[in-house]
């Protein structure tokens, strides 16, 4: 896998001090928050597949800052992070991956199928490339209700050899859906690289065959994220339909927990920890004078405090009880995004 081109941090930047430290403290929140979850999984207190967003934190922060508080996010099972930046709280999230009752999916969820209608993530989908299709719905819903909301729909470099992604970009362009089809290309779909598994090797070039707008986007930087998605919506929110795009990334761990990723080399990993993208944002603002060492030592402490109290509460939380297996079977009608 080549290695994603990275602009250096510049001492004068576009963006405001005030987004650099959003971006700081949501890609922190993440990482420390994902650290954890590896600890809790390797103690037991998280069972079955647990995918980390480690690495990959730009894509979710410079995504977020992009859109409104309103608009729609769907991704796959690699999800803890997403939500955590689009407002959800860390303790309802962390018990969701305890399989606990206070969790964001009632505990019925666990890591691979977060969802929080309050913040309008919808999933958190365990089947490959199962959410593609699902977020061309979502944004057909609000097509059809006239508004100028937006939808994410966030999938793996896997997920494009689905038959799905090919039906939903046809469908997106033909009605001119107002969505964004994100690719997280990490170079690895499971534990095979783009390279061994595609005969198209830039991913976004397949949306060219819908005549659908499609770019590289370097996705270890927020600010490369924001702007392109910036212009994806603003599209979007016009009528002028969808875009894909493909921002070019890197997981730090393997595919899962139980994925020692031995398929690829200690050096390519450190190749890419040295643009690391949360380091990138903190350069930028100590270029700019914009951080102290106390700011970030107490950035730190408040994060670990956050990360701290949402263990305490996953860890003191009830099981759901039995007779939870019955609800939520059918949709209920006052669910209230689907019913008028």
């Amino acid at each position: 896998m080549e290695k994603v081109s990275s602009k250096k941090a510049n001492a004068v930047s576009k963006f405001p001090k005030e987004q650099y430290l959003k971006w700081y403290e949501d890609m922190l929140l993440m990482r420390r928050f994902e650290e954890r979850a590896q600890q809790m999984y390797l103690q037991q207190k998280i069972r079955g597949f647990c995918h980390i967003y480690s690495g990959q934190e730009a894509v979710a922060a410079g995504s977020i800052s992009a859109i409104r508080q309103d608009d729609n996010i769907i991704t796959a099972y690699r999800d803890h992070a997403i939500p955590l930046a689009k407002g959800t709280e860390s303790k309802y999230v962390m018990a969701e991956l305890f399989a606990k009752a206070t969790g964001c999916s009632k505990g019925k969820g666990g890591s691979m199928h977060i969802f929080d209608v309050k913040h309008k993530f919808f999933g958190g989908h365990g089947i490959v490339g199962g959410q593609i299709p699902l977020g061309a719905g979502l944004a057909f819903a609000d097509k059809y209700r006239g508004n100028d909301i937006v939808t994410l729909c966030m999938m793996g470099d896997g997920a494009v050899r689905q038959g799905a992604f090919h039906e939903a970009l046809n469908m997106a362009m033909l009605w001119k859906l107002p969505v964004i089809f994100i690719i997280e290309n990490n170079g690895y779909a499971m534990g095979t690289s783009v390279e061994r598994t595609s005969n198209v090797k830039e991913l976004y070039e397949l949306g060219k065959a819908f005549e659908m707008p499609s770019f590289p986007v370097d996705g270890m930087r927020c600010e490369t994220v924001h702007e392109a998605i910036s212009s994806a919506v603003e599209r979007a929110r016009k009528g002028d339909g969808p875009t894909l795009l493909e921002m070019k990334t890197y997981r730090y761990r393997g595919h899962s927990m139980s994925d020692p990723a031995n398929y690829r080399s200690k050096e390519e990993v450190e190749k890419f920890k040295a643009e690391d993208p949360i380091q990138q944002v903190l350069n930028v603002m100590k270029d700019n004078k914009w951080i102290t060492d106390a700011k970030i030592e107490e950035i730190e402490h408040k994060i670990k405090e956050v990360i701290d109290d949402a263990v305490k509460f996953a860890d003191e939380s009830p099981y759901p009880d039995p007779s939870e297996l019955y609800k939520d079977v059918y949709m209920q009608e006052d669910y209230p995004y689907i019913m008028d």
